[in-house]
């Protein structure tokens, strides 16, 4: 199976995409299943993971609404408030609702210390038990306190969104590559190579400057344990959907046929239970 493990859509409203800056023009509009299904024919993707970008349980049931209407959707990885006193309750209502894979929310807009914070990390607990795998959306500042969460919850599976977000852009990866080995040497923490072109410089970049993490992604966490994502419709501030994907392509033909096949969706499927 070929999965883009990481997407979104969205009805745009600028009071609830307030995220979208004046200089983020082109993704000021709504981005919906019809758009992104040629994409995926185009890639021979057998399916997508559509992801939240808002914090609010209507997000978690829009996305919800839309993978039941189109099976090629296989899942969300929506939002609730882990902190809730009421979290159980939330959960049992979504306890039958096969397509609802995960959860997440934006902890890169967040203090570090943010993550650290005992109810969290109680309701990532919770998901835990329920069989729920946790994205962690992150900048490479939050990589330490990111790895004291994974080690209060040795029992929970992580994945990092977009490689943490390393400085691409001005070509540093000696400290997040300090960081990230960190994290990679816990058995249950995963890596999405997803949102690096969004990390570089989005006129000028060039394949051969993303080259250098993702072999840093392979030697750190294996291709058993990471998975290619789009981050469509974001990725169109870097490029278009096809470039990226091509790039990965690329990257992974020079491994092994099991070897890509885990990063292209074989892992994702996997991880996500799908």
């Amino acid at each position: 199976m070929r999965l883009d493990s990481h997407q979104h859509f969205w009805e745009y409203d600028p009071k609830r995409q307030d995220w979208i800056g004046p200089e983020m023009n082109r993704i000021r509009r709504n981005f919906r299943p019809a758009d992104l299904f040629p994409l995926l024919q185009d890639a021979k993707m057998d399916g997508c993971i559509a992801v939240q970008a808002e914090e609010s349980l209507r997000e978690t049931d829009f996305l919800l609404d839309l993978a039941d209407q189109h099976e090629w959707i296989v899942g969300v990885v929506g939002w609730a408030d882990l902190k809730s006193d009421s979290l159980d309750e939330l959960l049992d209502t979504y306890s039958e609702n096969q397509k609802l894979l995960g959860f997440r929310e934006v902890l890169q807009s967040k203090d570090p210390r943010y993550m650290l914070q005992e109810e969290l990390i109680w309701g990532i607990r919770k998901i835990g038990e329920r069989g729920y795998p946790y994205d962690i959306l992150i900048f490479p500042n939050h990589l330490e306190a990111s790895l004291d969460l994974v080690k209060k919850c040795p029992n929970q599976r992580f994945v990092i969104d977009h490689l943490a977000k390393p400085f691409i852009k001005d070509g540093e990866w000696k400290d997040w590559k300090k960081a990230m080995t960190l994290l990679a040497e816990r058995e249950l923490v995963h890596c999405k190579l997803s949102g690096m072109i969004t990390e570089a410089d989005w006129k000028k970049w060039t394949p051969e400057q993303l080259f250098p993490y993702l072999e840093i992604a392979v030697e750190l966490f294996g291709p058993s344990r990471l998975m290619y994502g789009s981050d469509w419709p974001v990725c169109l501030l870097a490029g278009e959907y096809e470039r990226f994907w091509q790039v990965i392509e690329e990257f992974t033909d020079t491994l092994s046929a099991t070897e890509k096949a885990r990063i292209m969706g074989e892992t994702a499927a996997e991880f996500y239970r799908v």
